[in-house]
């Protein structure tokens, strides 16, 4: 159960992602925001894989999973795809919760991110998820699309309705959290550490981010509110909970970690109601139970079904 306990933590820090950008200063720029985030978690990320890289022993890993280790070439690409993918999730994600807010514009990322990612997996690899993935997903799904506002569940804060240009966002930061987390899987799998692929893979999109700051309105950093929420963002929920991702990744498949972290809108969506004052309506509170079952189904499901991988 430990690769599952490391997922459900992450989720549980990714899930204060909103709330903290609520707490921030208003009429910030998204893109701003995510750049700074993955600027400082990358660096926090890139920092502590050197320092591990340094202490551990210089003997070679054998591969964790059967899967051919890359070369050179090849690692580079996966990295890059995946930096590409972390930088690519940070504006869609802040997009989608400043115009539907918080609950929602988590629920939606989060929510379609298990489905993509498995149905990338399948496609990429030729290898389906499993039945009780699909079952758990399904069931995880339906919860959100109740939080979503289908059957009448609105989570908006004010007016009750839900934007869809949000939507959108929200949906294309779930497809970057696809192709980050298949590119971490395969680094994973290829014999990388969990601290050696998270920092490639958000070092690299730390640098993306600091070219993306410069040209972007910056100000913000320069206040208290601002600082606080871009160090909270960087370190919490990218450097700390990226590690601890990367630690469960590292045992399960890329699809079950996708539907375990849908503890994220769980604690979004309880962060959003006792803390922000955000509404949700009776199908709401249902699709929450729904979400809960679906991660439940997949927590007592048997270690292969997981996906969970033996280290030789």
């Amino acid at each position: 159960m430990r690769p599952v306990v490391f997922v459900l933590l992450a989720a549980l820090l990714f899930g204060t992602t909103g709330t903290a950008q609520a707490f921030g200063p208003d009429g910030v720029d998204p893109l701003s925001v995510g750049a700074a985030r993955v600027l400082i978690g990358g660096a926090g990320l890139a920092i502590v894989a050197v320092i591990l890289a340094r202490r551990a022993n210089r003997s070679p890993r054998a591969p964790l999973a059967a899967v051919a280790p890359l070369t050179s070439a090849r690692a580079g690409l996966v990295v890059v795809i995946g930096g590409l993918g972390v930088i690519a999730y940070q504006p869609a994600f802040f997009l989608g919760t400043g115009r539907n807010g918080v609950a929602i514009g988590t629920l939606v990322a989060l929510g379609s991110a298990p489905v993509l990612t498995g149905a990338l997996g399948w496609l990429l690899q030729r290898r389906f998820p499993g039945a009780r993935w699909l079952v758990a997903t399904l069931v995880a799904t339906g919860g959100v699309a109740l939080l979503a506002g289908v059957g009448g569940g609105s989570v908006d804060s004010v007016a009750g309705v839900v934007d869809p240009v949000g939507v959108l966002a929200s949906l294309g930061a779930g497809l970057s959290y696809a192709v980050y987390a298949l590119a971490s899987k395969r680094l994973l799998d290829a014999g990388w550490s969990p601290s050696k692929s998270m920092g490639a893979v958000f070092g690299l999109s730390g640098l993306f981010g600091a070219v993306i700051l410069l040209f972007t309105d910056n100000a913000w950093l320069a206040t208290a509110p601002g600082l606080a929420m871009a160090l909270w963002l960087g370190l919490a929920t990218v450097t700390v909970a990226y590690l601890l991702f990367a630690r469960g990744l590292r045992e399960l498949s890329a699809p079950t970690v996708s539907t375990l972290t849908l503890g994220e809108p769980l604690t979004a969506s309880i962060l959003g109601i006792l803390v922000l004052g955000e509404r949700l309506s009776v199908p709401s509170w249902f699709g929450l139970g729904l979400i809960a079952i679906g991660i439940l189904i997949l927590v007592v499901a048997p270690r292969r079904q997981l996906g969970i991988v033996e280290a030789s």
